[in-house]
């Protein structure tokens, strides 16, 4: 088959436009050929068990999925009853970017409360955390998190364990989107158990799609006790594999070493680079009218372009609007952004805004 696209072309609307890490590649590779048990029955889930347990502790167990929407699915599912309802932020991918899925297959109600910076508080939980009893309304069961936002804010390990603390004080279990786990590992500089498990979270979604893989999420279940039925609720959600170890084969390529924190290292470098080379533009003059709304600390740049500069910009660069009626965009950096591209896209926002 011949390549259809060029090779070279690169874009900043999201980590999801990458393409898969060679390393990973090579794993599938080395996964192909003979027969394996299917249904996760098979060496390389087993393999990928072990490496959940180094970075998470020995009792957590994972359950690799196609997509992060399954995994937040499966993983919420499992962790409610049919009357449960999911405690989250406004700007939860869970409550805007994932179609409905989690009200419309998952069967809950989600509890949206607006914050500034797209993080949970334990006060802004208390907002909705009420009605327990009350058979007129959905009855809060998790509080779910994004690690890190959808806005690119972090949290910090204190943050986390004062929200899981202050959860299961309440009944309520703590869910964590963790798609950009990796990339908020490496700028916060902690492991990923500390963000998790030692902090008191009780399911992850695990991410690997957007930094390196193919397809490939995991449900990582940290407290056994906080999801009933897991295995059950992938199945009938459609994200058991057949053919699984070639789910858990990227994975492993991913979490086994340190590929997962050397490709958010470098996503969160570009990022940077990037908002560096703007605002160094901004201060000698060479770019106009460019404002960041929020810092940046992993690998996405929020910014308000002035009017029509987005539409120039995307004759040559991909990206996507975050906010159309404010002239916010949002743009993404990627494992495979190199300081060339990032140094193009630079050049290009000082020729839009100042030519």
């Amino acid at each position: 088959m011949k390549t259809e696209h060029d090779l070279n072309e690169r874009g900043f609307a999201s980590d999801n436009y990458a393409g898969v890490h060679p390393d990973v590649m090579t794993a599938l590779v080395a996964a192909n050929g003979g027969h394996q048990v299917a249904y996760g029955a098979d060496v390389y889930t087993a393999r990928l068990q072990e490496v959940m347990a180094r970075h998470f502790g020995d009792d957590v167990e994972a359950f690799p999925v196609f997509n992060g929407t399954g995994a937040n699915v499966v993983g919420l599912q499992a962790m409610l009853p049919r009357w449960g309802a999911v405690i989250a932020a406004t700007t939860a991918h869970i409550n805007v970017d994932e179609g409905g899925a989690p009200e419309r297959v998952g069967g809950f109600k989600i509890l949206n409360v607006v914050t500034p910076d797209g993080k949970l508080t334990p006060e802004l939980v208390d907002t909705e955390a009420w009605g327990f009893g009350d058979e007129h309304r959905a009855q809060p069961g998790v509080v779910s998190i994004t690690q890190s936002t959808e806005l690119g804010t972090l949290y910090t390990v204190k943050e986390i364990k004062a929200l899981a603390d202050h959860a299961h004080s309440l009944g309520l279990k703590l869910h964590l989107d963790g798609s950009r786990l990796s990339n908020a590992a490496a700028s916060l500089g902690v492991s990923l158990r500390e963000m998790t498990t030692d902090a008191g979270v009780d399911v992850l979604s695990l991410g690997g799609t957007k930094n390196g893989a193919m397809l490939a999420e995991a449900v990582v279940v940290i407290n056994p006790e906080a999801a009933e039925g897991l295995p059950y609720v992938r199945k009938y959600t459609m994200q058991l594999s057949s053919k699984m170890r070639f789910v858990a084969a990227q994975l492993i390529a991913l979490y086994e070493g340190e590929l997962w924190l050397e490709n958010a290292r470098h996503a969160n470098a570009m990022a940077r680079r990037l908002r560096d080379g703007v605002e160094a533009g901004l201060a000698d003059g060479s770019i106009k009218g460019v404002e960041f709304t929020q810092d940046t600390y992993v690998n996405g740049n929020f910014a308000v372009l002035p009017e029509g500069v987005a539409d120039v910009l995307r004759e040559k660069f991909r990206f996507y609007d975050w906010d159309a009626a404010r002239r916010e965009v949002r743009w993404m950096c990627s494992f495979d952004t190199s300081e060339t591209d990032v140094d193009a896209f630079v050049a290009a926002i000082a020729e839009a805004t100042t030519g």
